[in-house]
């Protein structure tokens, strides 16, 4: 039975238009998202075989595996529920959100200096990955990182709670190669709302990882 499904989309294909055409959000979501799910779900079972039999000559394989299908997942589930048709802007104390863009402001100075580094790290990430806004629970800040494929170079206990994702299908059939101009694009579509609900849900998780 499988451990994790696909979530369905929040809007339609069509709901983020001119920034991201349907026709990228319906392949998008529904070939390349559910390869990852069907990726973790797989692995799961061959590991569960691997265990049965005790044959553990794949193991190094069945763990990237595992790390880069779950990873995929998890980041493309934050990724549609980042986003909104009526989003963009940036987050003000008037819209809700005044916790999070202080937090924003104190990590990064402001918040013109934060969207700098997040549109760089997202547009220069070498062949596929992800730029991400995530809570670092040890200082208690906003931190951005730069993720490759979907798992690597990312610090251990932070949370994702924005990504902009810079593989080329996320916007190749409408941006071609021009990434800086889709991660620039993004901004108009971001959905503070949620991004605020990430960062509060991770707030009230505290510090668990080091433990006196």
């Amino acid at each position: 039975m499988a451990i994790y499904t696909l979530p369905e989309l929040p809007y339609d294909y069509a709901a983020l238009q001119p920034t991201i055409d349907a026709k990228i959000i319906e392949l998008h979501h529904d070939k390349h998202h559910a390869a990852y799910v069907k990726g973790a779900n797989d692995t799961l079972e061959q590991l569960a075989e691997a265990r049965d039999k005790d044959q553990w000559g794949a193991i190094n394989g069945l763990e990237k595996n595992l790390a880069f299908h779950l990873s995929g997942h998890i980041l493309h589930s934050i990724y549609w529920q980042n986003m909104s048709g009526d989003g963009g802007g940036e987050p003000l104390d008037k819209d809700g959100v005044g916790e999070l863009a202080d937090a924003i402001a104190e990590s990064f100075g402001s918040f013109a200096k934060f969207k700098a580094q997040l549109t760089k790290a997202s547009a220069t990430t070498q062949g596929s990955g992800w730029g991400v806004l995530a809570y670092e629970p040890i200082s208690g800040k906003l931190i951005v990182e730069q993720v490759y494929d979907h798992q690597g170079n990312v610090g251990q206990g932070s949370v994702p709670i924005l990504v902009f994702d810079a593989w080329e299908h996320a916007f190749y059939l409408q941006y071609k190669n021009q990434k800086v101009d889709f991660i620039d694009a993004m901004w108009a579509v971001v959905n503070w709302q949620d991004v605020a609900k990430r960062f509060e849900a991770a707030k009230q998780r505290g510090n668990l990882l080091l433990v006196p």
